[in-house]
């Protein structure tokens, strides 16, 4: 069995005992990303939501997938109220290829500057 565990150079390094990616048997599994050190942080939903959909597309690019093969999101938020708003910052970036999905509501998240997290599960296309 072979596990591809991976950083990304564009990406701020985690901030804790993970990886951004772990890539196995065609899946690539992107850790929770969050606006953490980005001109996103401490911002609305929305702007966080924004830049972690790039930071999602970017790791998805450099691993030969995109949006279209976007199997399962899982989003834990602090504000459940914001979904409405949420949801329009997702359509604009998969569009018409809906994944299976999980919205979580959390207390707080790791910083009281973060209100939104993302975990995705991609199918990678072979190189």
């Amino acid at each position: 069995m072979t596990l591809l565990r991976k950083n990304y150079p564009h990406i701020a390094n985690p901030v804790g005992a993970y990886v951004h990616s772990v890539q196995h048997n065609g899946l690539l599994y992107i850790s929770g990303m969050t606006a953490f050190g980005t001109a996103a942080q401490g911002k609305s939903m929305a702007e966080q939501a924004t830049e972690i959909f790039h930071q999602i597309a970017n790791i998805a690019q450099a691993e030969n997938s995109s949006f279209a093969d976007l199997i399962k999101i899982t989003l834990f938020v602090t504000d459940i109220s914001q979904l409405s708003t949420l949801r329009d910052v997702m359509y604009q970036f998969y569009g018409e290829n809906l994944p299976a999905s999980s919205l979580v509501e959390v207390k707080s998240l790791f910083s009281p500057e973060i209100n939104i997290e993302i975990e995705t599960l991609f199918a990678v296309n072979p190189a």
